[in-house]
């Protein structure tokens, strides 16, 4: 990383922004050292930055080994959870410790006495925080405890517009593989877009199903527990469909029960001469260009669950047999929120 973009991070952080993560990783520890908590860290808060289109995203403070002792962590906490901001995550990879009273995030700087933050202590950072959304992301054995903290008896008292994703249960431990912990592996494949919906917005909750359905049932299992009314984008990928796309879409069905009819006309490979279809498979009427628009649009509805035919298996015998096509159940949703004026 160059001077240049240090000093940016560092300006950034300390000014008013609108959404702050603090990034924490460490490796080398005095005794039991890890090997990929650093990585993780690293990558993100590389790819928390930036959008997938460059445009800034989050501001930054990362901590990382020797730098990421208790003090300096719980400060940063309070820095990011101080004001009214967007949004203040903090993410954490390293080690996790366990005791009678609650769990602790092992800092930097931990003896005997003193293995680092209490999970409780990081609970009340975030209860007395004015941010529009608090999000905490835990990779660290027994993380699970962070959501069991906010239990009063059989009740929850997750705070506000808070959400957690940890890594496994209370129980259990955080796995190392391949450079990567196995759940920021998979937190990292879900930014880079294998979490995003099809405008691409990237919410924890969608990152939370993308983990939990990537693990097998022996594996460690992520936890995830949340108190908002609605998600904030974390991360923007490449959207799959523009939103001036799904409104069109969505305005060729008058009624989201609507059968929409095709016939030869639409496929764009269904005119005299055609290398794609024999002679004596064309159809008539033969291609027609304002069709073929219509026609690739629904085919991009098609690849991203919104449309699909109506009995055959493909679009192009359904058009080719002047059958119709009509809205799956995610289609319909779509409609919705473009009838109710929400795309």
């Amino acid at each position: 990383m160059n001077f240049t973009r240090e000093n940016s991070r560092k300006e950034n952080w300390e000014g008013k922004m609108m959404r702050k993560a603090l990034v924490v990783g460490i490796d080398n520890y005095p005794t039991d050292k890890l090997n990929c908590c650093v990585n993780d860290a690293n990558e993100v808060a590389k790819l928390l930055e930036f959008n997938e289109d460059e445009k800034r995203n989050f501001s930054i403070k990362l901590l990382t080994d020797a730098n990421a002792t208790k003090r300096k962590i719980k400060k940063a906490l309070e820095i990011i959870y101080s004001d009214d901001t967007d949004v203040g995550l903090f993410y954490f990879s390293g080690h996790g410790f366990k005791d009678d009273c609650d769990g602790k995030i092992v800092t930097v700087d931990f003896n005997e006495d003193d293995y680092g933050i209490s999970l409780v202590d990081i609970i009340n950072i975030v209860k007395k925080s004015k941010c529009k959304n608090k999000i905490v992301i835990l990779d660290c054995c027994f993380s699970g405890k962070m959501g069991e903290v906010f239990l009063m008896g059989e009740e929850s008292i997750l705070p506000k517009n808070t959400t957690i994703l940890t890594a496994c249960r209370e129980q259990e431990v955080a796995i190392e593989v391949n450079g990567h912990g196995i759940f920021t592996n998979l937190l990292i494949n879900a930014l880079e877009g294998g979490a995003c919906d099809i405008s691409g917005n990237i919410t924890p909750g969608s990152i939370y199903s993308f983990i939990d359905s990537s693990l097998g049932a022996f594996d460690q299992r992520p936890l995830f527990k949340t108190n908002v009314s609605e998600f904030v984008s974390l991360r923007k990928s490449k959207e799959k469909m523009s939103d001036t796309e799904i409104r069109k879409l969505a305005k060729l069905f008058l009624k989201e029960e609507m059968k929409y009819q095709l016939d030869s006309s639409f496929e764009p490979t269904n005119y005299p001469g055609s290398k794609e279809i024999g002679e004596k498979d064309l159809q008539e009427p033969y291609f027609k260009e304002t069709n073929g628009l219509i026609f690739s649009l629904l085919q991009k509805g098609v690849s991203n669950g919104l449309v699909k035919p109506t009995t055959e298996k493909h679009m192009f015998y359904a058009a080719m047999k002047s059958d119709t096509c009509e809205l799956t159940g995610l289609g319909k949703h779509y409609r919705y929120m473009v009838e109710h004026e929400k795309i």
